[in-house]
């Protein structure tokens, strides 16, 4: 019994052995993560052989998406007019004149090949039982179709009203898709949504897993939240479908989330995203289909790009735009994020804008979803206090928007925080608006969430306790894997 115990232990030595030799040297990371993931190996040999086959392997961008064939249905030829257009510096520039973005929208439109639009109407939801209020009326307007994506979905009184609200439809004869996060959702069972499929509606998870909370690919969740209703309406930001997005859930408190509300050619954007997204889970694709992408007259002024990222990218596009917005700034940048865990590059990008002059503010929630990460978040957002930001911590509830704003122009809202995860490893979309008056709005909501936000001061997390400092130092050693 002993021998087989050594010789056992001897063959996860060298798997282990092997296993960092394949960490280093043959999967391209980063170096703080790879030390991270050394770290992990060394210190806790068995389980973290476990931990990096669940949670450390890269995915293989052939089994994601089939990019030549599916890539921007139905906005191919537009996009590759707005490419050439600006290529010759024949393209219109957005009109703003407190920021010059002319850059940014040169960048996501020939290297992202996001579709520049200028005639959108959006509206901006703070507050979750107003945004689930107007989907709902949405959905029951709906005569074609209705697709609907979210990283979690519950089975409680919200995922209760949001699915009779697509059965109904169904029964109207509207073409129903609703795509879930396999790990996002684990909480709802697919035999909830029995009545919509019955309806003839249909639903799938993104990544299933082979059972309940074990897949070798759950690092990689698809975090988007969209819905398109019959190619004329789009929802996209953070909020996702469950009780505690209403403030109902009393570990959280009232939920402060930003969500967008676009009509417009905007909308052809999410359309498509959804579309891959879906394709990629199924051997029965949808096609393109004119109704898919129907022609809209104007709907409004808004100019806007949405830009998508993802572990099937080599890119971290979401990422280039942050610093893009970062170093474009010239008096004010303004931060909502959960989570603040950035990579060196947006860190740094950061302490160099506030040493420039422009003030940076910062809000982050003052409880923790996710404990290492509440910590690594207030040490990283600490640390821009030496650098003369404002921090804040929300006291109202959690704060969960994933906002930037730029010199009160330009405005990124989306379901992409600042941190990793959402840089590399999660499948993100955010909208980037190009108006004065959407960011003065988003601006305005910004400071009003500061009268329910406590300012972080030198002095206060000098003052921090002992057991605070350990766990930020455990949460800042780890935090390339968070």
């Amino acid at each position: 019994m002993q021998l087989i115990t050594n010789n056992l232990f001897t063959i996860l030595m060298v798997a282990n052995i092997l296993l960092s030799i394949v960490i280093v040297f043959r999967e391209r990371r980063e170096t703080a993560q790879t030390w991270a993931w050394l770290l992990v190996l060394m210190f806790i040999p068995v389980v973290g052989f476990v931990l990096y086959i669940f949670f450390g392997r890269g995915i293989s961008k052939d089994k994601i998406f089939d990019l030549k064939m599916q890539s921007k249905i139905g906005m191919n030829v537009e996009i590759e007019e707005q490419r050439q257009a600006l290529q010759r510096d024949l393209f219109p520039h957005p009109p703003t004149g407190r920021v010059d973005i002319r850059q940014l929208v040169y960048m996501l439109t020939v290297f992202e090949r996001s579709l520049y639009t200028t005639t959108n109407d959006v509206r901006l939801f703070t507050d979750g039982r107003e945004k689930f209020d107007a989907l709902i009326q949405d959905i029951e307007n709906a005569h074609d179709h209705i697709h609907m994506q979210y990283y979690i979905y519950r089975s409680d009184a919200l995922g209760v009203e949001v699915r009779d609200a697509l059965v109904a439809a169904a029964k109207r004869g509207v073409k129903v898709r609703v795509l879930l996060d396999a790990w996002g959702s684990t909480q709802v069972s697919l035999n909830f949504f029995d009545s919509l499929k019955a309806a003839g509606g249909e639903v799938a998870l993104f990544f299933p897993l082979f059972v309940p909370y074990i897949n070798p690919r759950l690092n990689y969740r698809n975090h988007r939240k969209i819905v398109v209703i019959d190619g004329m309406i789009g929802y996209t930001g953070g909020f996702n479908v469950g009780d505690e997005y209403l403030g109902l859930v009393d570990k959280f408190g009232y939920w402060r989330d930003n969500h967008l509300r676009i009509k417009g050619p905007a909308i052809y954007s999410l359309q498509n995203r959804f579309l891959m997204d879906w394709n990629s889970q199924h051997t029965n694709e949808v096609q393109f289909a004119e109704a898919y992408f129907p022609t809209m007259a104007n709907q409004g002024a808004v100019s806007m790009q949405v830009v998508t990222s993802g572990p099937d990218s080599p890119y971290e596009q979401i990422k280039m735009t942050y610093l893009k917005m970062i170093s474009m700034a010239k008096s004010e940048i303004l931060i909502q994020t959960p989570y603040y865990i950035p990579d060196g590059s947006i860190h740094e990008a950061l302490k160099l804008a506030l040493l420039s002059g422009v003030a940076v503010h910062l809000q982050i929630p003052n409880k923790p979803d996710h404990p290492f990460v509440y910590w690594a978040t207030y040490s990283f957002a600490a640390e821009l206090l030496e650098y003369g930001a404002v921090v804040e911590t929300y006291e109202k509830g959690f704060m969960h928007a994933k906002t930037t704003i730029v010199d009160n122009g330009i405005v990124s809202v989306g379901s992409a925080n600042i941190d990793v995860r959402s840089f590399r490893l999660d499948f993100e979309v955010n909208c980037v608006l190009y108006d004065e008056q959407m960011a003065q709005k988003v601006r305005n909501a910004f400071f009003a969430d500061s009268l329910d936000s406590k300012p972080l001061t030198k002095e206060l997390y000098a003052n921090r306790g002992f057991f605070i400092k350990v766990k930020e130092g455990l949460a800042r050693l780890i935090s390339p894997l968070l």
